[in-house]
């Protein structure tokens, strides 16, 4: 069940910009257009989704910009967190000049 949790955490962002795609395309290419559309779902979903909801014709402007930071932020953190935890996977990598030992 917990598998099936963090599979549906690390989805939801992809799946909520493509269905914001799909029922507001007009609103979708207005704000990012379709390549970095593509590029924003690939490598930085919680940004993405945050700059399309935020986004008005005057721009992104006042307290909206700590919630776009924010999902950078997120998105980020999410990326270098997996890289951490996969870093035994590395090759040349020697866990014990990093101990201090």
């Amino acid at each position: 069940m917990g598998c099936l949790l963090a599979l549906f955490a690390g989805f939801f962002p992809r799946l909520a910009v493509l269905f914001i795609w799909l029922a507001r395309p007009a609103l979708f290419n207005a704000a990012i257009g379709p390549f970095f559309a593509i590029l924003g779902i690939i490598f930085l979903p919680f940004t993405t989704l945050m700059y399309v909801l935020l986004w008005s014709p005057s721009g992104i402007q006042g307290f909206d910009w700590f919630w776009l930071i924010l999902a950078f932020l997120l998105d980020v953190s999410a990326s270098s967190y997996s890289a951490y935890a996969n870093r035994d996977r590395v090759p040349g990598y020697n866990p014990d000049i990093y101990r201090g030992g």
